[in-house]
């Protein structure tokens, strides 16, 4: 008869595995990426995010989480109890490695201007431009502070003074941009809460068993469980 409880551990086993695949080959590609030339405005404004992530941090988690997941691997091959219980302890501190990164990221959110602030006033004007078409704006707090790149947006100061400045757009934009990154983050969280409670019940199971199996040989029944 098929263990369910073994079985649902397996499950989530690789899905752990996986979230720190994912972790690993974004952080990784993104790292590599993110300081191209954009050709647009919206690519430009993740990109200069992406700058300010902690990526190190991620793959450092991932390879963790790796290394945690070899540790499950002789805990479903053997009935030893302790490999279970390190793993835990290990998921109990990946868990809270990748809360630091995603508090770390809607820290991000509450000065996101202050950060496009500062991004803005180190862009060429080419970046800058983009980032004007591509939000339909001027300048960056209005037209005139700091000033407007002249291109199709903005042809003129006239022109540009009907517009809104880029501050508000960019500052919108960045916000839900990262919500849904550090929301993922904490997301992975749960993954590794739903691993520890899944090693709990595995450790409950296989205690029993083995108290089951102690009883039947005392009594003489060997080899039924």
């Amino acid at each position: 008869m098929v263990n369910k409880v073994l079985g649902a551990f397996v499950a989530i086993d690789g899905l752990f595995v996986a979230m720190g695949a994912i972790m690993m080959g974004f952080s990784i590609i993104v790292q590599q990426t993110c300081f191209n030339t954009p050709s647009e405005g919206n690519e430009a404004a993740r990109d200069l995010l992406y700058q300010r992530f902690p990526f190190t941090a991620g793959i450092i988690n991932a390879i963790f989480i790796f290394v945690t997941f070899l540790a499950t691997i002789p805990a479903l091959a053997t009935n030893n109890r302790s490999w279970l219980k390190l793993a835990a302890a290990m998921i109990v501190v990946d868990a809270l490695f990748t809360l630091g990164i995603g508090v770390q990221l809607w820290i991000l959110t509450l000065k996101m201007k202050d950060e496009f602030t500062t991004i803005w006033m180190s862009q060429p004007a080419q970046v800058q431009e983009l980032m004007q078409t591509a939000f339909s704006c001027c300048g960056f707090f209005n037209s005139s502070s700091p000033a407007f790149i002249t291109d199709s947006t903005c042809p003129s100061p006239a022109a540009a003074a009907l517009l809104r400045g880029c501050a508000t757009p960019l500052t919108s934009f960045g916000n839900t941009f990262v919500d849904n990154i550090f929301t993922a983050m904490f997301g992975m969280v749960g993954i590794d809460t739903v691993m520890i409670m899944a090693i709990a019940c595995l450790l409950k199971d296989r205690k029993e068993r083995e108290r089951f199996r102690h009883i039947d040989e005392k009594s003489g029944a060997r080899g039924t469980f």
